[in-house]
C-alpha cells in the first residue's frame, strides 16, 4: 500500500511539472530572462533562476535553449528584433541607414543590462539576418558592392551596437558615478591647466554641451558620409571601366 502510494505520489509529481512545462515558449523564457538582467543584473541568470521565475522545472528550459550560450544568443536575436519591430526601409538608403541605427540604440537603451551583456554578440538568428538584408540593401541601393559592401554592413552594424552598448553600460552604473561623470566635463575638463593642455582648453567650455545624442548622431553621419563618398568612387570608377573596355573593343 505504502509503494502504490508512492508511485501515485511520483506520478502526480511528474504530471504536475509537466503540466507547469507546457505554457513555456521560447519567447516567454527570453522575457523571463530580460526581466531577471534588467531587475538584477546579468550574474542573477542562471537556468535555476529561470525556473523559479517561470514556476517551473529548470531543466524545461533546455527544451527551448541547450544551455547559457545558446540563451545568450537568444537574447542577442531578441535586441535586434526589439530594433527591427514595425520598421519599413525608407526610399532613401541614407535614412534607412540612420534610422536602423537609431532604432538599434534605443533597443540597448531600453534594455542596458542585456545590451551590455549580448551586444558584441553575433545570434546567427532569423532577426539578425532580416537586419542584415535590409543594411546591405541600402548599401547596393547607395552604389557600393561585393566585399565593399560586406565591410561596410559589419561597420555599421557593430558601430550601432557598439555605441547603444556603451551608453547603456554608462546608464546601468549608479546615480554617484553617473553625476560624477557627467559633471566632469563642467569641472575637471574647465579647471585643467591651458599651460599643459593648450588644446584642451580652446574647447573645453564647449566639451559639457555635447550630449549622448550628438555624439551618436555625428558618429552616424561621418559613417554615412563615408559609404557616400566610396559610393561616388567606386560608380566612377566602373564607368572608367567600362568606358576603358568599350575603346579596347573599338
Amino acid at each position: 500500500m505504502t509503494r502504490a502510494k508512492t508511485n501515485s505520489a511520483g506520478a502526480t509529481s511528474a504530471r504536475r511539472k509537466q503540466r507547469q512545462a507546457s505554457f513555456l515558449t521560447a519567447d516567454l523564457i527570453l522575457d523571463t530572462a530580460m526581466a531577471v538582467i534588467e531587475r538584477d543584473g546579468p550574474e542573477a541568470l542562471t537556468f535555476r533562476r529561470l525556473g523559479t521565475d517561470l514556476g517551473a522545472d529548470h531543466t524545461a528550459v533546455l527544451r527551448y535553449f541547450r544551455g547559457k550560450d545558446d540563451l545568450l544568443l537568444g537574447l542577442a536575436a531578441r535586441l535586434v528584433s526589439d530594433a527591427l519591430h514595425d520598421f519599413a526601409p525608407s526610399d532613401s538608403w541614407r535614412e534607412t541607414l540612420a534610422s536602423l541605427a537609431r532604432r538599434i540604440r534605443a533597443a540597448c537603451l531600453r534594455h542596458p543590462g542585456v545590451a551590455v551583456l549580448v551586444a558584441a554578440r553575433t545570434s546567427r538568428r532569423e532577426p539578425e539576418f532580416q537586419g542584415a538584408d535590409v543594411v546591405i540593401g541600402a548599401l547596393l541601393e547607395a552604389g557600393l558592392q561585393g566585399r565593399e559592401a560586406a565591410s561596410y554592413y559589419r561597420v555599421l552594424a557593430d558601430t550601432a551596437l557598439a555605441a547603444g552598448a556603451f551608453e547603456a553600460s554608462f546608464n546601468v552604473l549608479d546615480k554617484g558615478a553617473q553625476d560624477g561623470d557627467r559633471q566632469a566635463w563642467r569641472r575637471e575638463y574647465l579647471t585643467a591647466s591651458p599651460q599643459r593642455y593648450p588644446n584642451l582648453a580652446q574647447v573645453a567650455p564647449y566639451l559639457a554641451e555635447i550630449d549622448e545624442e550628438d555624439q551618436f548622431e555625428t558618429a552616424i553621419g561621418l559613417f554615412l558620409d563615408a559609404v557616400e563618398l566610396r559610393a561616388q568612387r567606386a560608380r566612377a570608377a566602373r564607368a572608367a571601366r567600362a568606358e576603358g573596355s568599350e575603346h579596347t573593343e573599338n
